[in-house]
């Protein structure tokens, strides 16, 4: 297994406790994310149900029989093509049921009402499981520093041997780093690794093109890991050639920006000021309107998962979340720069997952 048993059995423990404070006897969680959550099954198709008494089922179909027999074999296996709804004609009413209202679409929850019965009374949940993910546990913080290590060693790497130069392509940068993180045993990318060059460069989210990169061009690279269910999130910006007084400009503001927003990262500290400790640096040399997201988010199980640092953010931090630290500038038709950290949060200076990887400016 991927995870102790006991472990598991924590979580649904966790899980069990927030049920009973809702007066819901029982949960159906379908979401696969939160499927491996609390169970360590990593099927494609599966579904458990948790009760307030503990006790837990777990249903898939025949293609995982052998896997979640290995996976997970502290909770009874019901089989079933439609994992929801097999496991939901296993409770017997009278029953308050909870299902994931941020997961379940429209045509799903018609089935799921058909199959409940008469005594069954389907009740909407959300965040429940995702408030007990947000403090993350020492495996899961270790699993995330190793996948985070191996996307680093992949992009310093790349670096090193010329892998980021003038003549290629922003596809062939993307392929080369994403080969490297496979190499150096990544199942896959977190997600499609953003090169952004040039002009590209004040697109946030550009992907990576044909486009030629070019001597005196920004470049944002922008990439993370996925491995055994953990994902990693890292962005560095760089120079090719010669920087120019624009790109040396809004560097070193980003780069301040961002070491302000790591100072703030402590626990106690709402998720809007983190937010704020970033945008004023920016906002301060003129920049504020082409900073057009937010600071940061957390890293698990998800790419993008709670606590958010936003201008709207709520909550505040705590020992064992993690966030990412990505304030950025991007002024169209000219170029831009972003630079990310991965942090977990302590109780003393965060621990920065990002291990490896220089953010000063680097002119290649």
């Amino acid at each position: 297994m991927a995870l102790s048993d006991t472990r598991f059995s924590n979580r649904r423990r966790a899980l069990a406790a927030k049920l009973a404070s809702q007066r819901v006897d029982t949960m159906l969680v379908t979401h696969l994310i939160h499927v491996r959550y609390l169970s360590g099954f990593s099927g494609s198709n599966g579904a458990v149900l948790v009760n307030k008494d503990l006790s837990a089922k777990i249903s898939t179909d025949g293609r995982y029989f052998t896997q979640i027999a290995e996976e997970v074999p502290d909770i009874e296996m019901v089989e079933g093509r439609n994992p929801g709804l097999s496991l939901l004609k296993q409770v017997e009413g009278p029953r308050r049921v909870g299902f994931e209202a941020d997961f379940v679409s429209v045509s799903a929850l018609e089935q799921l009402k058909e199959a409940a019965g008469e005594e069954i009374a389907l009740v909407p949940i959300s965040g429940v499981i995702e408030e007990i993910r947000l403090t993350k546990d020492p495996l899961e913080l270790e699993r995330l520093g190793l996948v985070a290590d191996l996307a680093n060693s992949s992009l310093a790497e790349l670096i090193a041997e010329g892998g980021l130069r003038a003549g290629i392509s922003e596809k062939q940068v993307a392929a080369d780093l994403e080969y490297r993180m496979r190499m150096k045993g990544a199942e896959r990318p977190s997600f499609d690794t953003i090169v952004a060059s040039g002009p590209n460069s004040a697109k946030p989210h550009h992907g990576a093109s044909d486009r030629i990169i070019e001597h005196g061009d920004l470049v944002t690279i922008d990439f993370g890991a996925h491995d055994r269910g953990f994902n990693s999130d890292t962005t560095r910006t760089f120079v090719i050639g010669e920087a120019s007084d624009f790109a040396k400009e809004i560097y070193q503001v980003v780069l301040e920006a961002q070491l302000q927003g790591v100072e703030a990262a402590v626990p106690g500290a709402a998720l809007a000021d983190v937010d704020k400790a970033c945008r004023d640096v920016i906002t301060a040399a003129g920049y504020g309107e082409y900073f057009v997201h937010s600071t940061g988010h957390g890293v698990g199980l998800d790419l993008h998962e709670a606590p958010y640092a936003a201008t709207t953010g709520t909550g505040v931090l705590a020992p064992g979340m993690t966030l990412t630290i990505e304030p950025g500038i991007y002024v169209p038709g000219k170029g831009g720069v972003r630079i990310e950290d991965t942090l977990v949060i302590t109780e003393g200076v965060p621990k920065n997952l990002t291990r490896g990887l220089p953010k000063e400016l680097q002119v290649l």
